[in-house]
């Protein structure tokens, strides 16, 4: 039979063969500049030059129908330089405007885009649909505005009048010296108005003329940039020979000074003394001497003069070499602070560079009478210094005060113990504790390290929670037994001294292992309660039951759980705990009993078909008389009828029921005879797609409109009330699973 011709046609082909489409779709054109609406007059922009100041553009963009979807987006993107767009950058977005024919875009210039080849688009989303793209045009965002900054070797100092001179076929660089990121642009450099080659911030020349540099923005942009540079003119000039006169004493010593003079002078030039490559005065007109004074800490260096001035080449002289000859280094032999014990002493000691070296010691800068060998044995409190002088050499009046030494009396000492070794609490099963620091404190309650000195020279008491400890009186002391666990302190003496040390404790522990053991891992309603339980005796022991890390019960040796969870159970002895092993225990998931068939099982009359289950321990299936008929995994099913699986997984059990029939020999049909007589009064499908809650059954009418979309269909269409206003009517009808369509075809109902 011929399917109708109608408007709904398109619609049943769709959902038979699912190939309709479109044969013509939406043409997108290339955006053009638009006006700026918030500027005055009225001209389409030829190139975007952004800055921080300005950077709002727009775009016009028309499409032809058919209209796009309500979700769709048109999207202006920009490429890159090239006119490349692969890694396309968007620009613009606008999503509430799918009716209209013209759009207009609104965007900003990115702050990375310099260049003149760069190109837009537009696309849609849906339909996703990419333009054409428009001609090259001129995008730079002009991040630096200013005029640009131009000095020899880019160092700031621009030249007086502007003006540098080569010579003897020499060059100089210049380069732009106010420019943040400098590198990052491109340059276009000038000489009396040519364009030169480079483009980089900084220029080496070697011929004369006026040299400018801008920001090269493009042919439309730099000017609108305003980034041109002062003019600096290079002219040739002569050389002098600049040199320094050698002076009359290049060794000076303390308290010396030395006139250096450059064998030029005169002439107007400009000076610039140096010492080890760093000014130290000038640039300064006819200052053709510079002093050196070894009063100055640090005099001694490389000095070197260099001139500039009209006609003149910028040129430096040859270094000339000033030595300090008095100088000499001293260093301590000890610290700087220093204990002093009653009737004891401390000697303090000096090592020189100096020359055949004499010394004079001083305390709170008094001269000590006698003390003038390099070393000196204190017996009192004091701030000391050793004064060093040279009685040979150049200079055999110098002299050089040491560091302070500060020798202090204790007002007190501090003792700090520690552990020996590593030391675990409630793990190691012995622990060392030694004397670690002792300090001693001044009046002004400032430490002093003492240990190497002062160790041996007090006597010592250990005890064990505020008690002796019995023959403990060593510097070290071992506790082996956890029976002797307890907070360790020392008490140490020497004269008036008596001070106590900090306190550690010291819990060894006992080496025990706790394990627990389950009845069963496995909670299920209605199964056997689980019993947790451990073979060390807990009487007489601090105990407790954890779940997830909370305790759950403290008083029990033996504990069945409720809940699932992991559970420990930890006992506290000689303030350590020991925890036990971790049993996981989960709530049964009868998910986990499965078959490899669907619940209904359909086969042929005189076939078979075998079932099998997994995902438990034991199996047992029924059929529907009650009667065992497998005690294993699998069943072999050849009659029709209701069975029963009955799965153990430890104390917890698991039924699935089947049904099993007969597969329909006849097909599905397309007439049946809707009159009422009793026969072939409704649409009967076989059993492989009737009766199947997975199973969608769908009926159109002639128009396309559904009349039936049933899962597990009874059979039992056209109900009796159902009309039909025409002879010999045809339905169409889909029938499919989840995944796929099973079948498809007409139906013709006769009345």
């Amino acid at each position: 039979m011929p399917y109708p011709k109608n408007a709904h046609f398109g619609l049943l082909l769709a959902l038979f063969i699912g190939c309709l489409g479109n044969s013509w779709a939406q043409t997108l054109n290339a955006p053009t500049p638009a006006d700026n609406p918030n500027l005055p007059g009225n001209s389409p922009w030829s190139a975007a030059c952004a800055s921080a100041s300005f950077n709002e553009y727009f775009m016009d963009f028309s499409w032809s129908t058919p209209l796009v979807n309500s979700n769709n987006e048109f999207i202006l993107e920009l490429s890159d330089a090239t006119g490349d767009f692969s890694s396309a950058t968007e620009l613009a977005k606008v999503s509430d405007d799918n009716l209209d024919l013209a759009v207009s875009f609104s965007f900003a210039v990115p702050n990375t885009v310099r260049g003149s080849g760069y190109k837009f688009r537009v696309r849609s989303t849906s339909p996703a649909i990419t333009g054409p793209e428009t001609a090259a045009f001129n995008v730079y965002f002009m991040d630096f505005t200013s005029s640009i900054l131009i000095s020899e070797d880019a160092s700031g100092v621009i030249p007086p009048g502007g003006e540098l001179q080569i010579c003897d076929g020499n060059a100089v660089t210049i380069g732009a010296h106010n420019v943040p990121n400098a590198d990052t642009y491109t340059y276009r450099w000038t000489r009396s108005g040519t364009v030169l080659a480079e483009t980089g911030p900084s220029i080496t020349v070697s011929q004369t003329g006026m040299y400018m540099v801008e920001i090269d923005y493009g042919p439309v942009c730099s000017g609108s940039a305003n980034t041109l540079s002062n003019s600096i003119t290079v002219t040739n000039g002569s050389t002098i020979g600049i040199a320094i006169n050698p002076p009359a004493n290049t060794a000076l010593c303390s308290g010396e000074t030395q006139v250096l003079e450059a064998n030029v002078s005169g002439q107007g030039l400009s000076y610039t003394w140096k010492k080890d490559g760093t000014t130290v005065a000038g640039p300064t007109v006819d200052a053709h001497t510079y002093t050196v004074d070894a009063s100055n800490t640090g005099f001694a260096g490389d000095y070197t003069v260099e001139i500039s001035g009209a006609g003149a080449c910028r040129e430096e002289s040859a270094a000339v070499t000033i030595t300090n000859t008095g100088d000499f280094d001293i260093s301590l032999n000890q610290g700087t602070q220093l204990s002093l014990l009653p009737g004891d002493s401390v000697n303090l000691g000096v090592t020189t560079t100096a020359a055949s070296p004499t010394y004079q010691w001083y305390r709170n800068n008094i001269i000590i009478t006698g003390a003038t060998n390099a070393n000196f044995d204190a017996t009192q409190a004091g701030d000391y210094f050793v004064r060093v002088g040279t009685s040979g050499g150049a200079c055999a009046s110098a002299t050089k005060d040491s560091e302070v030494m500060t020798v202090s009396l204790p007002a007190s000492f501090d003792i700090t113990i520690a552990y020996n070794g590593n030391f675990t609490n409630c793990v190691s099963s012995d622990a060392t504790l030694e004397i670690s620091l002792i300090e001693a404190v001044d009046g002004s309650g400032t430490p002093s390290d003492v240990t190497s000195q002062m160790q041996s020279q007090f006597s010592y008491q250990w005890q064990k929670d505020g008690v002796n400890v019995a023959g403990a009186t060593n510097a070290t002391h071992t506790v082996s037994d956890a029976a002797d666990n307890g907070d360790y302190r020392v008490v140490a003496t020497l004269d008036s001294f008596t001070p106590q040390s900090n306190t550690l404790g010291v819990a060894l522990g006992s080496g025990q292992t706790l394990t627990i053991t389950a009845t069963s891992t496995v909670l299920c309603e209605g199964g056997d309660a689980i019993t947790l339980s451990t073979d060390t005796a807990l009487g007489g022991k601090t105990f407790g039951w954890f779940r997830d890390g909370t305790q759950v019960d403290a008083s029990s040796p033996n504990y069945s759980p409720t809940e699932p969870g992991t559970y420990t159970l930890r006992i506290t002895e000689d303030s350590c705990t020991v925890d036990s092993n971790e049993v996981v225990i989960t709530n049964f998931d009868d998910s986990q009993v499965t078959l490899d068939s669907d619940t209904n099982v359909v086969i042929l009359e005189g076939s078979s078909q075998t079932v099998t289950a997994s995902g438990a321990d034991s199996y047992a299936w029924f059929n529907s008389a009650n009667e065992q008929i497998s005690n294993g995994p699998s069943v072999t099913l050849s009659l029709e009828g209701d069975y029963r699986m009955v799965a153990t997984s430890g104390s917890c059990t698991v039924t699935r029921n089947l049904t099993v029939s007969f597969r329909d020999t006849f097909g599905i049909p397309n007439v049946i005879t809707a009159n009422g007589d009793g026969l072939n009064d409704q649409w009967i499908l076989p059993n492989s797609y009737a009766n199947d809650p997975d199973v969608t059954v769908i009926i159109y009418n002639h128009l396309g409109d559904e009349v039936l979309n049933q899962n597990d269909y009874q059979n039992d269409w056209p109900s009796s009330s159902t009309a039909f206003p025409k002879q010999n009517m045809v339905f169409y009808y889909t029938i499919k699973n989840t995944t796929e369509t099973l079948k498809k075809g007409t139906i013709t109902v006769i009345r």
